[in-house]
């Protein structure tokens, strides 16, 4: 969501800070700005708007120093205005702050604030309120003794960087809420303090120049080592060294890291945009996904990291799979995947809803949270509340140092490679490639033969090469788009394993073209939904040359007695068929119905990304839209 970028060294800040907010521009936002700290005063640039203007304003007036701060908003509280853009000041205008997450408790600090005699509010945000708390506090303490006698991490700072500090904790425990901070105080040279609550927060550990991103690929063009801080971590960051504690005062303990990824990963190449290039990464995502977990001489898949023995595994008698958007329509088919291949009975939650409604639950129940980033809000909720209620829960996540990574009892990397895309396109693949994985598994440890594991295996070890041929319907797919420019959106139906995907390709309809869409069941149709049919509302039929193929064809039929136009997803025999009764066909490799997902799936996105761009889309930043959801 939104994007935080700190720099402190021996550079000037203002390219590096601007440099890294484009990096984050996919995560979504509204308003973007930084503060450089010049001598003894803070130079400040903001807006509304795209961080081009940004880049304008500080083109007209370029602000001068070597350490500041710097944020892109997604707006929670208030409008997306000027004022209301970050950083904000404390009472003295001496103290900047920028902040990812929610306060919820603002209201109740500032009418505090207001009651002590602070009145100098300047907008409509919860994060210009922690900025006056924090100052307050700072200032307050200088009449204090100094921070070198309070006997806790910040005594071995100089006296204004402690107090500092321990003002930033003082503040950090009042507050309810998630936060992801940053700050630097014009009195302080070459000092910034960073915290993180339930929104992410790195720091990256230069040579003579530190930083810290809400997103190691903002910074991962100047350093590949890397602190992942966990939550009620408070850093203190110099130009050649950093401190991390608790909010409690404690020392804290980290890990230094080496980014996976390098800059050149991060960068769109000669595609036109960040989606198309991540569709067709899709064949070396979907490899990786599943390279040395499958095991031909065992016929079955080797999960090591799932932290499990196999008599623990063969007692499972329950899993529950939950996740937000794309992830949760993943779990849509790992819950038929599961249930096909291992008979374990498979459900699928919303993570919003998980962590809100007591879900009965067994003893022997397996959770799986699944999340791109893993650290999306309501996922980490979900599996911290499975956690405390004493489950298993396992993470399937992209990013091996997030924070469902670091906190889940187990789980599965993606190895995907960045996804910078909103619209989520090869996680979703991947995904489904390891809950496949994880049902192959299963099964072969309850009823599996072992020449239907080696079936199994074949099918996914040919998925790579079908994706490929997949891709090659690309321009097909554009001239499908190009004729159905006007129409004012559209209609997603399959059956069984693609009835989740006729959600995901509503989703990406929805998320880049603006249209409306619905996913659903091809037999719901009659049921309701048949009412919506007409000539300028197209159907897009997933039918697969499968198992209920022919009651796709009953449902085609009725949509084209009312004059429904039809696009079909289709394989083997079924082109021929419908070739007689959809307006248009995308066919793709004849395949085992539970792996078609993974191939039926990528038209779809395909469909979506050009349309969007025949409307004129900005396809890789849509409107309200945040690549992160790190707040509910």
């Amino acid at each position: 969501m939104c994007g935080i970028v700190g720099y402190v060294g021996r550079s000037e800040a203002a390219p590096i800070l601007l440099d890294g907010l484009r990096r984050l521009e996919y995560r979504g936002y509204d308003s973007a700005g930084v503060a450089i700290v010049d001598g003894d005063h803070i130079e400040t640039r903001k807006c509304a708007g795209r961080i081009a203007e940004l880049g304008k304003l500080m083109a007209a007036k370029p602000p001068t120093g070597t350490y500041g701060i710097s944020h892109t908003r997604w707006a929670t509280h208030g409008k997306p205005t000027d004022q209301n853009a970050h950083p904000h000041f404390d009472a003295s205008g001496k103290l900047a702050l920028v902040h990812n997450g929610v306060i919820e408790n603002y209201q109740a600090l500032k009418d505090q604030l207001i009651l002590d005699g602070d009145r100098n509010f300047s907008s409509e945000t919860d994060t210009e309120v922690l900025a006056h708390l924090i100052g307050k506090l700072y200032d307050a303490s200088a009449s204090e003794a100094p921070a070198a006698s309070n006997g806790n991490a910040a005594a071995t700072l100089p006296n204004k960087k402690g107090r500092l500090v321990d003002a930033v904790r003082a503040a950090l425990r009042q507050v309810i809420g998630t936060y992801g901070i940053a700050l630097v105080h014009s009195d302080i040279p070459d000092f910034i303090v960073g915290a993180r609550r339930g929104s992410p927060l790195v720091l990256g550990v230069g040579k003579d120049e530190n930083f810290l991103a809400s997103d190691v690929s903002a910074i991962v063009a100047h350093t590949r080592d890397a602190v992942y801080l966990n939550d009620f971590d408070v850093v203190a960051v110099e130009r050649d060294k950093f401190e991390i504690s608790s909010v409690a005062g404690e020392a804290g303990n980290y890990q230094l890291s080496k980014v996976e990824f390098t800059d050149a990963d991060i960068k769109k190449g000669d595609y036109p945009h960040y989606m198309l290039k991540e569709i067709f990464e899709q064949p070396g995502s979907v490899r990786d996904a599943m390279r040395g977990r499958l095991s031909p001489e065992e016929c079955t898949a080797k999960l090591g990291g799932l932290n499990m023995t196999p008599a623990q595994l063969r007692d499972v008698g329950r899993i529950v799979l939950t996740g937000c958007g794309t992830a949760l329509h993943a779990g849509m088919i790992g819950e038929y995947l599961i249930e096909q291949l291992a008979q374990i009975p498979t459900e699928v939650e919303y993570a919003s809803e998980f962590r809100h409604r007591n879900t009965p639950m067994t003893r022997d129940t397996l959770v799986f949270a699944i999340s791109q980033s893993g650290e999306t809000a309501d996922t980490l909720g979900a599996l911290r509340e499975s956690r405390r209620k004493g489950y298993r829960t396992l993470g399937i996540c992209n990013n091996v140092a997030s924070t469902i990574a670091r906190e889940s009892d187990g789980g599965v990397y993606m190895h995907a490679g960045p996804e910078i895309g909103v619209a989520a396109t090869k996680s979703f693949t991947s995904q489904v490639a390891i809950l496949t994985t994880i049902g192959l598994l299963l099964g072969r440890m309850r009823h599996l033969s072992t020449s239907e594991g080696t079936r199994i295996i074949d099918a996914l070890e040919a998925l790579p090469a079908q994706i490929e041929e997949v891709l090659k319907l690309s321009d097909q797919i554009k001239a499908i788009a190009k004729k159905y420019a006007s129409v004012p959106g559209m209609l997603f139906f399959g059956r069984q394993f693609n009835f989740p995907v006729a959600l995901e390709a509503a989703l990406k309809l929805k998320e880049i073209t603006y249209l409306f869409a619905e996913g659903h069941p091809s037999a719901e149709l009659k049921h309701g939904i048949i009412a919506l049919v007409r000539p300028d509302l197209p159907s897009v039929f997933i039918a697969p040359d499968d198992a209920v193929f022919s009651k796709n064809v009953n449902n085609i039929e009725q949509v084209r007695a009312r004059k429904g136009p039809v696009i079909a997803i289709t394989s083997g025999k079924g082109a021929k068929h419908l070739a007689k009764i959809a307006d248009d066909i995308v066919t793709i490799p004849n395949v085992p119905d539970y792996v078609s997902p993974i191939l039926t799936v990528i038209p779809l996105q395909l469909l979506a990304y050009h349309l969007a761009v025949e409307l004129g889309r900005d396809v890789d930043k849509p409107r309200n839209l945040a690549k992160s959801v790190t707040v509910e």
